[in-house]
C-alpha cells in the first residue's frame, strides 16, 4: 500500500507536468487575443465602457462554457483507455457503434477531418505565439523592430532542431516556467482591476446580450477574434493520457482559469483607463522596467506552447498511421520510460518548413491572427459532434440532454465558425488548404492500401494451401527459426513462398507474425498475442497493438507465452511490394501517383517493426495499382 504522502507527491508532479504541457497554448493567448479583438475591421470595437465590458464578458463566458464546462467537465470523461484527442475519440465512437457500420465510418471520417484541421493549427500556433512574444521588443524599444522576424525564425529553428533529442529533460523545466507565467499573468492584471473595479461588472452575461443587441455586426466580427482565447482547449483532451483527468482539472481550476480571467480583466481595465493601449494591452500592463523581462518570459512560454502543439502533431500522426490513414513513418521514442514521448522526423521538418513560410509571408502576429480560428472552431465542432454520438451510445443520455448540449455548445461554436468564415479571403484559407491537403493524403492512402491489399492477397494465395503443399512435398529443413512479418494469416507471405520455390528449403521453425492495430491506445501484454500452430514447425502469431504502442516484433516474440523463440537468434524475412501504376480502375490516375509517392517515402518496415538490420532479409514482388 502506497503511503498517502507518496500519492500526493505523484499527483503534485502530474499537476506540475500538466501545467507545463497541456496549458501552453491557451495560456499564451493573452499575448494577442484582446489586442486582435480591438483591431478587427479597422477598430470596429471601440475602447468605450459598453464595448470593453461586452468584449470581456464574451471572453469570460467563452472560456467558461467551452473550456470549463465542455472540455474540463464533460469531454475529459470520454477517455479511450486513458487516452484523449479527436482521433482517439473517433476510434472510441467507432468501437461503441460497431453494430452500425455507417455511423462507425462517419465517426472515423470526422476524426480524419479533425486531425487534418489540427495540422493547420500546428502550423499557425508556433508562428503566431513566438512572433507575438518577440514583438514585445517593439514596446520596450521601437528601434529593433527589424529584428523581430529574424529572432522569431531563429527561436523556432532551434526549437525544431532540438526535437530529435526529446522533451524528457527539457520537460521538467516546463512546469515551473508555466507556474511562473500564470502567476505573472494574475499579478499583471490585479493592480489594474483594483484601480478600475467596475470592470468586474463585465463578468455578467447581460453585457454580452447588450453588446450583441447594440452592435450585432460588430459583435459578430468580434467573435471571430474572441475564439483566440480558447485556442488550445483541444490540448486539454489530447494530453489526457500523459497526465490523467484529475491533474488537468486541478491545474485548470486552481491556477490557469483564475490567472487567465484576471489578466483579461486587467487588460480591459487598462484600455478603459488609456484607450491608446489597445495596440498592445498585454505588454503595457507591466511597468516599463518589467517589460523586457516579460518579453523573455513570454518567449519561453510561447516556446513551450509551440512544443506542446508539435508533440501533439507527432502523436496525431502516429495514431493516423495505426488507424491506416498514413503510411508507416519513422517514429523514434525519445524516453525509455514514457512511450508518449516520440519524435517523427518527417512531420517535424514539414512543420518547420510550413512555419517558416508562414512567418515570411504574414510577417506579424496581427496578420497571422486573421488566419487563426477556423482550424480551432472546426475542431471544436467536430469534437462536440463525436461527443454527442458517444454520449447517446455509451452514456445513454436522454434526448433532451443531447439537444440541450447540442444547442449550448454547438450553437456557440457555430457562431464562432461563422464569424471566422469572414476571414477566409484575409488568410483564413490557410488552415482550410492545409486540412484539404491532409484529408486528400489520408483518404488516398486508405483507399490505395485497401486496393493493394486485395491485389496482393490474390498474388500470395492461401496460407492453408501452402501449408498442405509443404506437407506433401516435404522440402529440406535447415536449422534455425525464420520469422515472416505478414499482414494476415489468410494468405502466404511472398517471402516464404519464394524461399521454398527458389531455394527449395524451409527452416526448422517458421513463425508468421501478423500485426493488427486496434482502435484503442494500448493493448495489455497479456492480451497482445495469439499463437496458432499450423503443424510441421509452422506457427502463426497474431500481435495486437494499440495506436499508442510501439510495434516491436522481437519483443512480442520474446513475451509470447509458449512460443519459445529467441528473437536474437532468429532470421527475419520481409515481403516488399514494388507498386506500378496500371490501367485498372479503383482510383484516379493522379491519386495512384500520389499513393505510390507516399509508399516510396514510407518508413523502412525493418525499422518500423524494430527488426535487427543484420538479421533481416527483404524479398520483393510487383503489384499493379
Amino acid at each position: 500500500m502506497n503511503h498517502p504522502s507518496a500519492a500526493r507527491s505523484t499527483q503534485g508532479a502530474l499537476v506540475l507536468g500538466a501545467l507545463g504541457i497541456v496549458f501552453g497554448d491557451i495560456g499564451t493567448s493573452p499575448l494577442y487575443a484582446a489586442q486582435t479583438v480591438f483591431a478587427i475591421d479597422d477598430h470596429a470595437v471601440q475602447p468605450t465602457v459598453d464595448d470593453v465590458y461586452g468584449v470581456v464578458s464574451l471572453i469570460f463566458w467563452s472560456i467558461t462554457v467551452v473550456v470549463t464546462v465542455k472540455y474540463v467537465t464533460l469531454v475529459l470523461r470520454a477517455d479511450n483507455d486513458g487516452e484523449g484527442g479527436i482521433m482517439a475519440l473517433a476510434a472510441l465512437v467507432r468501437s461503441v457503434s460497431a453494430s452500425v457500420a455507417r455511423r462507425a465510418a462517419v465517426a472515423l471520417a470526422l476524426g480524419v477531418l479533425g486531425a487534418s484541421l489540427f495540422y493547420g493549427d500546428s502550423l499557425i500556433t508556433p508562428a503566431i505565439s513566438v512572433l507575438s512574444a518577440v514583438e514585445g521588443l517593439e514596446v520596450v524599444d521601437p528601434g529593433p523592430a527589424d529584428l523581430v522576424l529574424p529572432i522569431g525564425v531563429a527561436i523556432l529553428a532551434l526549437l525544431f532542431v532540438v526535437q530529435r533529442f526529446g522533451t524528457g529533460s527539457v520537460g521538467r523545466l516546463f512546469g515551473p516556467v508555466m507556474v511562473l507565467w500564470f502567476l505573472v499573468l494574475a499579478a499583471l492584471g490585479i493592480p489594474h482591476i483594483v484601480g478600475h473595479p467596475g470592470v468586474l461588472l463585465g463578468l455578467s452575461p447581460t453585457y454580452v446580450v447588450s453588446f450583441v443587441v447594440d452592435h450585432p455586426y460588430t459583435a459578430f466580427l468580434a467573435m471571430g477574434a474572441v475564439v483566440l482565447v480558447i485556442t488550445g482547449a483541444e490540448a486539454l483532451y489530447a494530453d489526457m493520457g500523459h497526465f490523467g483527468r484529475r491533474p488537468i482539472r486541478v491545474a485548470w481550476f486552481a491556477l490557469v482559469f483564475p490567472a487567465l480571467i484576471l489578466n483579461y480583466l486587467g487588460q480591459a481595465a487598462l484600455i478603459l483607463d488609456d484607450p491608446r493601449t489597445v495596440d498592445n494591452p498585454f505588454y503595457l500592463l507591466a511597468p516599463g522596467w518589467a517589460q523586457l523581462p516579460l518579453v523573455v518570459l513570454a518567449t519561453l512560454a510561447t516556446v513551450i506552447a509551440s512544443q506542446a502543439v508539435i508533440s501533439g502533431a507527432f502523436s496525431v500522426s502516429k495514431q493516423a498511421v495505426r488507424l491506416g490513414y498514413l503510411p508507416r513513418l519513422t517514429v523514434r521514442h525519445t524516453s525509455e520510460r514514457e512511450s508518449g514521448q516520440i519524435y517523427v522526423p518527417a512531420v517535424n521538418w514539414l512543420l518547420f518548413a510550413g512555419v517558416v513560410v508562414l512567418i515570411l509571408v504574414f510577417r506579424s502576429s496581427d496578420r497571422l491572427a486573421t488566419a487563426y480560428g477556423l482550424a480551432v472552431t472546426g475542431t471544436l465542432l467536430l469534437t462536440t459532434t463525436l461527443l454527442l454520438v458517444y454520449a447517446a451510445t455509451a452514456w445513454h443520455w436522454p434526448r433532451w440532454r443531447i439537444v440541450l448540449v447540442a444547442v449550448v455548445f454547438g450553437g456557440l461554436e457555430l457562431l464562432f465558425l461563422a464569424a471566422n468564415l469572414t476571414k477566409i479571403v484575409h488568410g483564413g484559407w490557410l488552415p482550410l488548404l492545409v486540412a484539404a491537403i491532409v484529408v486528400t493524403l489520408m483518404t488516398t492512402w486508405q483507399r490505395g492500401r485497401r486496393i493493394v491489399t486485395a491485389r496482393r492477397a490474390a498474388i500470395e494465395g492461401s496460407l492453408a494451401d501452402l501449408v498442405e503443399r509443404l506437407r506433401e512435398e516435404r522440402p529440406e529443413r535447415v536449422p534455425g527459426t525464420a520469422v515472416f512479418a505478414h499482414p494476415t494469416g489468410d494468405t502466404a507471405p511472398l517471402a516464404l513462398r519464394a524461399n521454398v520455390e527458389f531455394n527449395h528449403v524451409l527452416h526448422e521453425r517458421v513463425v508468421i507474425v501478423s500485426v493488427e492495430s486496434e482502435g484503442v491506445p494500448h493493448v495489455p501484454p497479456a492480451e497482445r498475442t495469439t499463437v496458432d500452430r499450423l503443424g510441421d514447425g509452422l506457427l502463426h502469431v497474431t500481435a495486437r497493438f494499440g495506436f499508442q504502442d510501439p510495434q516491436d516484433v522481437p519483443e512480442v516474440l520474446r513475451e509470447a507465452e509458449g512460443l519459445d523463440v529467441d528473437p536474437a537468434e532468429a532470421l527475419y524475412f520481409l515481403s516488399r511490394m514494388a507498386l506500378e501504376r496500371g490501367p485498372r480502375g479503383g482510383m484516379w490516375t493522379w491519386r495512384k501517383r500520389l499513393f505510390i509517392g507516399m509508399a516510396h517515402n514510407g518508413a523502412n518496415p525493418a525499422a518500423y517493426f524494430h527488426l535487427p538490420v543484420d538479421r533481416t532479409v527483404v524479398m520483393g514482388s510487383r503489384v499493379e495499382l
